[in-house]
């Protein structure tokens, strides 16, 4: 049981995790406190949901690198359609984003399974077209706190457990750690329990034999590219009603990089079909840990960056390394 653990990825990113963290806490004591660890859960929560729907694309064997401009085009979208129609409705804010995103997921969908192209090819085009449609045909005015919907601004703040400081102030969980929770599950039990899941696992591992094997590669594709648009719908309307500011040219340029480190670290392989969601979550909590201490441990934030693209190239050479030696195994196995 040990040696298996010592065999995958996530066990040496959980110790990786628990060095790092002691570390920063010999530094600033007050990393390790439930205030400080339920505040990274809310930053960080939308983070991790655009890494599982990464993870999911990664796992059919494609790199989807769109889903940043799909959450902030049904966040922009979401949030002006209410402000135009005078309605105060975070179900319907969250419907009209969740839909735009799982209209612009069938659209690479389309592209990557009719014409066989590379995810990676298309995605990139269309997060340029999706963008660039959305400031020219929606706008490219921010939306201030003043002009936000009430709604917004209420969920951000909802709290699911709340906790009282030694001077009677509180603090909380986010209703933001519920709804990231909910996503795990719902992931998990399509990936693992649903022959969908299996197909998903199938197409990223080899695809002519999941042709072969009669499974629908089409409706798989059309499934994950969705479900990729589907949860970055989510966290664009999380993302705004944590900043409470909608600007059209946000998380475009900064989660990108973050999430595909977050990914190729948790072992996910860059070549797809193999991966888990728990090794997802710890790329995740490692690149957070990173992102908000570097400036603790006496390093300038211009390091994360550095930190970021380090991360990426050493988690697929970790990973193609692991996959060559499961190769030669079963090389000298079949000898």
């Amino acid at each position: 049981m040990v040696s298996k653990l010592f065999k995958r990825n996530e066990t040496y990113l959980f110790f990786v995790i628990l060095i790092f963290s002691f570390v920063v806490t010999v530094i600033n004591p007050s990393f390790l406190t439930i205030e400080n660890l339920f505040d990274l859960v809310k930053s960080s929560s939308g983070m991790a949901i655009l890494a599982i729907a990464f993870f999911v694309g990664l796992l059919s064997g494609g790199i989807d690198i769109s889903f940043p401009a799909i959450a902030i085009a049904g966040q922009y979208i979401a949030v002006n359609t209410l402000i135009a129609l005078g309605v105060d409705n975070l179900l319907l804010a969250f419907v009209i984003s969740c839909a735009v995103g799982t209209a612009m997921g069938a659209i690479n969908a389309f592209f990557i399974s009719t014409f066989r192209m590379q995810a990676l090819i298309v995605t990139l085009g269309t997060a340029n077209i999706f963008h660039g449609a959305l400031l020219v045909f929606v706008g490219t005015r921010a939306v201030n706190t003043g002009q936000l919907p009430d709604c917004f601004k209420a969920f951000g703040h909802l709290q699911v457990l709340t906790l009282t400081r030694a001077d009677g102030t509180v603090y909380g969980l986010s209703i933001f750690a519920v709804l990231l929770l909910g996503i795990i599950l719902l992931t998990w039990f399509v990936l693992q329990r649903t022959l969908l899941g299996k197909s998903v696992y199938a197409v990223g591992g080899n695809y002519e034999s999941s042709k072969r094997a009669g499974i629908n590669i089409t409706n798989t594709l059309f499934f994950v590219y969705s479900y990729i648009g589907f949860l970055s719908g989510i966290m664009g309307v999380m993302h705004l009603s944590l900043i409470r500011y909608s600007n059209p040219n946000y998380i475009v340029d900064t989660e990108l990089l973050k999430v595909i480190a977050a990914v190729v670290i948790g072992g996910a392989k860059i070549t797809g079909g193999s991966g888990t969601l728990t090794g997802t979550l710890l790329g995740v909590i490692m690149m957070v840990i990173l992102e908000k201490n570097l400036v603790l441990i006496g390093l300038s934030s211009y390091w994360h960056q550095f930190f970021t693209g380090f991360i990426i190239v050493v988690g697929v050479s970790i990973t193609h390394y692991q996959s060559k030696l499961q190769k030669k195994r079963s090389l000298s196995f079949a000898d």
